[in-house]
């Protein structure tokens, strides 16, 4: 059961002084630097476990003034802060972050990767459960023999027994729902522990009372039933969302913990990868993982680069080969500098992706928190009332009072504050599994909206890996003048003109990129431009030719002096892909700033009607944009930096992994495989995962439709009340489970017509 419990991890440990805030100095130091003046703090909080703790947290630091964002991970009880450096002319005290946080009653540290791997919690659960399971086992023999008619004085020895084994249960087991309780009453805030530790506490008392007064039936069994029921969904919960990140979890162990760095006068010195910066040289032996992305200065070796292809078949590295961290070194030492620090590398960016998959304010979640919000005080009051009623109508305030705590057991929203981050967790490792990663759970829900996706042509529909046509017959100082532009650039084209010139490169100053049009320099024989004809000859372009293959010009002042020409192969699974969208109601169109020939080749080869040429960054934004105010819900599948502003216009947009980094920054999703099957694999999911949330939903609300109506007529004991309740929270839980299954087709196989489920059946 997820219920709001701040501090809850600590709860073994309740004797022990609250955790020291981290340092000032430590803060900034772990910090790193996201925009001109603002830097982003990550902490880490164990006693987030539901949308009210979200709420409280976010709230409590957005009222901050240096804060310009907050961001709760309910999944890893991280929470990210994005601040700025000063405000009115003061410098930013970081630790006030962790002091607004502990305000509120919830202990703060920093966040590390590597605290991930010991689940203390777990384990004082799994006790917590095995004591109260113990105890309830017992007093069930001992309430055997009161039922079966024991004499008064055997009767009231069993309840004197019964209640010793009781007291000390519900003081350690139950110290989860207390400390949780009591740091949210302390704090002046109600959650959902605290009727939960009313309830097993009132059940307490009144049969202690009935105890001391020789009554012939007391709840001690009901009591201790209670808490193990509790804790049976509350350790349930917590291993499945275990389970649900293990992704992530995976993820982080391919980290390594630190790397050999070769100092200025060859000494070796081992340090954490934290601690190392870029431009240090890394000596990698082979079996050992990439520490930080880098670049090969010597050496050459095997390196399996799965993690980031999805391919398990190695790839030769050599001197200036670019490899990113986690990639696995297998045959040859490799000495390596470092171009970016552990936080910025490849596999921190990819564990970030995933946790942020839960941390988005989707619809579906904010309709869960806010019923969340409203849980204790209308709990509280059908109690009351309850309580009153029943007191009023027959005169037995002791059947008035179980009635009550029946009813604080039953109406808890356990079920409804699981339906959303279960089913988003379990998605989002679908998505991985097959290779595709998101951003935020509301990219998900908007993802399972869309009715029409646009496609860029090269580098998307394309595998962006083009070839030089008719090398022979280009002049070979125009190529390399070219190579000298092209190296400065990621464009596919650009990369695979670089590619073709096997010389020494010619180093340029003052090399500019030009959205959607190019590479231009200054140089002494004049002002080079590279990239399409509008944009090189200007005014002078001429017609363009009937060819279809892509084509890059280079020109001096203006003035045509080469034309090169590639051609490119589709990616692996799109003409399936487009198969499956077009089957699943999906309108198609292409908008590309290539040349009409060569769009009309590939639209011709997938089937696809729709589509447009020669188009600038501007021209399909506005393409967009018009689909958009049309009623359209718009899938912008791009790869390159002219795309990024028609990624960000669009309902939700994908890019491939092997995109530009605006580009990627832009988008929702990440697809790593080269097949384009990853775009119908991630709708079928969306849509699947909206279904669960949905049903999720239903089960929840259906639940307290008839459960409460039930406690209130006085029909469930306080042991009833924890079995639905309970129960109800693990169907859930196993409802979202369903969404796991077996990687997508396209992920395993080799051939291209493996059988796929279509998409119109996730509709």
């Amino acid at each position: 059961m997820s219920c709001c419990a701040p501090g809850v991890e600590a709860a073994g440990e309740i004797a022990r002084a609250a955790q020291a805030l981290p340092s000032t100095e430590e803060l900034i130091l772990a910090s790193r630097i996201v925009n001109e003046g603002e830097r982003q703090s990550d902490l880490s909080v164990p006693g987030i476990h539901c949308g009210a703790c979200i709420t409280t947290i976010e709230s409590a630091l957005k009222a901050l003034p240096e804060v310009v964002q907050a961001r709760v991970n309910l999944s890893s009880r991280r929470v990210s802060v994005v601040w700025r450096e000063s405000v009115d002319g003061r410098t930013t005290d970081p630790q006030g972050f962790a002091r607004a946080i502990r305000d509120r009653g919830y202990d703060a540290h920093l966040f590390s990767l590597a605290a991930e791997g010991h689940d203390r919690l777990r384990n004082q659960l799994i006790r917590a459960l095995a004591v109260a399971g113990f105890a309830s086992m017992n007093i069930m023999l001992l309430s055997v023999s009161v039922w079966s008619g024991a004499d008064a004085a055997t009767r009231d020895l069993f309840h004197w027994i019964s209640a010793l084994i009781a007291g000390p249960t519900l003081l350690y087991s139950g110290r989860f729902f207390y400390y949780s309780a009591w740091n949210a009453l302390r704090h002046g805030r109600t959650n959902m522990d605290v009727p939960i530790a009313l309830a097993i506490t009132l059940s307490y008392v009144v049969s202690l009372w009935e105890t001391l007064h020789g009554a012939q039936h007391v709840w001690f069994d009901a009591t201790v039933s209670l808490l193990f029921f509790l804790l049976i969904g509350r350790t349930l919960d917590h291993v499945m969302r275990d389970r649900a990140r293990s992704a992530v979890t995976s993820l982080a162990r391919l980290s390594p913990r630190g790397a050999m760095v070769v100092t200025a006068d060859g000494a070796r010195d081992y340090r954490p990868v934290e601690e190392i910066a870029i431009g240090a040289h890394l000596s990698v032996a082979a079996g050992e993982r990439i520490p930080l992305d880098c670049r090969v200065l010597s050496g050459a070796s095997d390196v399996d680069r799965s993690i980031v292809n999805g391919e398990s078949a190695p790839v030769s590295v050599e001197a200036g080969t670019r490899l990113e961290a986690g990639a696995m070194n297998l045959t040859g030492a490799l000495l390596v500098e470092a171009v970016a620090t552990a936080r910025d590398s490849f596999l921190s960016e990819v564990i970030a992706l995933m946790e942020a998959a839960e941390g988005g304010r989707a619809r579906y979640r904010r309709i869960a928190d806010r019923a969340a919000q409203i849980y204790s005080p209308v709990v509280h009051i059908l109690a009351l009332v309850a309580f009153l009623g029943w007191g009023f109508y027959d005169g037995d305030w002791k059947h008035a009072m179980l009635v009550a705590i029946a009813v604080l057991i039953i109406t808890c929203p356990c079920a409804l504050g699981l339906a959303v981050p279960v089913v988003q967790v379990v998605a989002a490792g679908r998505l991985f599994a097959g290779g595709v990663m998101v951003k935020e759970g509301s990219a998900m829900e908007r993802l399972a909206e869309i009715d029409t996706a646009i496609f860029d042509k090269t580098g998307t529909l394309t595998l962006g890996r083009p070839r030089l046509v008719g090398r022979e017959r280009v002049d070979r100082s125009n190529l390399a003048l070219a190579a000298a532009l092209a190296i400065r650039s990621r464009h596919p084209l650009s990369e695979a003109l670089a590619a073709a010139h096997a010389g020494p490169v010619r180093l340029l100053d003052d090399v500019r990129e030009i959205a959607g049009g190019g590479m231009e320099a200054e140089t002494p024989e004049g002002l080079l431009r590279l990239g399409n004809r509008a944009f090189a000859c200007g005014a002078a372009a001429q017609g363009e030719g009937d060819h279809a293959l892509s084509e890059v010009v280079l020109s001096r002042d203006g003035r045509l002096i080469e034309t090169f020409r590639f051609e490119d192969a589709l990616r692996p699974g799109a003409k399936e892909a487009v198969a499956q969208l077009r089957a699943g109601g999906i309108d198609m169109a292409i908008l590309s700033g290539d040349r009409a020939p060569a769009v009309a080749r590939i639209a011709g080869q997938l089937g696809i009607e729709r589509w447009q040429a020669g188009l600038s960054p501007r021209e399909k934004t506005e393409r967009v944009a018009d689909r958009a105010a049309a009623g359209h819900r718009v899938l912008m599948v791009g790869d390159g930096i002219n795309d990024a502003p028609a990624l960000a216009a669009a309902h939700v947009s994908m890019a491939p992994a092997t995109a530009a980094d605006v580009g990627r920054q832009a988008a929702d999703f990440v697809f790593l495989h080269d097949s384009f099957e990853a775009l119908p694999f991630a709708i079928e999911t969306a849509r699947r995962a909206g279904r669960g949330i949905r049903q999720n939903f239903a089960l929840a609300i259906g639940y307290n439709v008839l459960a409460v109506p039930i406690a209130l007529l006085g029909h469930a004991t306080p042991l009833i009340a924890a079995i639905a309740m309970s129960t109800s929270s693990i169907v859930v839980v196993a409802n979202s489970l369903r969404l796991r299954g077996a990687p997508p087709a396209f992920s395993r196989r080799k051939t291209a017509d493996a059988p796929q489920t279509p998409l119109a059946e996730a509709a």
